[in-house]
């Protein structure tokens, strides 16, 4: 398995000036072979069915509608339906973390990495820390900003990077955003970051997600695309800092 699946520079001249590193949580920090978020799509699910007396093909539907035209699902159901958003938070994210086991080769690389280490996440700052801490990695991060750090306005909207980048002082020409997502790399990109999109090749995205969440993977807003974030951490470290690299490997 490569890496680095597509690349429009070079990594040392792409990665040298960078201070801040940005990682999206679920599905990039973690692989989606692990079926943790799947539990979270059927909480959203079984809420929403609940919430609106639907039967659960119908909130389905309506949750992955809600999720394309406004970013969560959340959004969606706050603005359409004026749900409270700190219940739909607490039942969604109340799930089994055991899936996960700690990732000592992601845990060395983000050491590794000269600069400031960051969470940015469409969901709680909970469910980032539970996530963070079942993968080993959780005294890595300076910050984990989640939806309602973000008052919650969700990726892909320009609002939640712009709180984020203000409360952690952070310029956007020298950070980098991970996103396993290409259309929340967009606005990062018009700010002035890197961008790295991080895919799972171990599986059929077909069978676990929309056709549109895959759509700009082969945009000129995305940088790079790989599907090993740890060995990628690692040849960047190699690249800009490579008296680290022995700590990364």
């Amino acid at each position: 398995m490569t890496h680095v699946l597509h690349a429009s520079r070079d990594l040392a001249d792409a990665f040298a000036s960078v201070e801040s590193w940005i990682f999206d949580l679920d599905n990039t920090l973690y692989p989606p072979h692990t079926d943790l978020f799947a539990q979270v799509d059927a909480k959203i699910t079984g809420y929403i069915s609940d919430f609106l007396g639907l039967d659960r093909d119908e909130a389905y539907r309506l949750q992955k509608q809600y999720y394309k035209n406004y970013g969560t699902s959340l959004r969606g159901m706050m603005v359409e339906h004026g749900m409270d958003p700190h219940d739909f938070l607490d039942v969604v994210h109340d799930i089994d973390h055991s899936p996960l086991e700690p990732d000592p080769a992601l845990g060395a690389a983000l050491a590794a990495l000269p600069g400031r280490k960051f969470v940015l996440t469409n969901g709680s700052r909970g469910h980032a820390e539970k996530v963070t801490r079942a993968l080993g990695i959780n005294d890595e991060f300076e910050d984990m900003f989640g939806i309602v750090e973000a008052k919650f306005a969700p990726k892909p909207a320009k609002e939640p990077y712009d709180i984020f980048l203000t409360r952690n002082q952070i310029a956007p020409a020298y950070a980098v955003m991970f996103e396993d997502l290409a259309r929340n790399l967009l606005v990062p990109k018009q700010l002035g970051m890197r961008t790295t999109l991080v895919t799972d090749r171990s599986l059929d995205t077909r069978t676990w997600r929309a056709a549109w969440e895959d759509e700009g993977s082969d945009a000129e807003y995305v940088d790079f695309v790989t599907d090993d974030l740890a060995q990628f951490l690692v040849s960047i470290i190699d690249a800009v800092a490579p008296e680290k690299a022995i700590a990364s490997r």
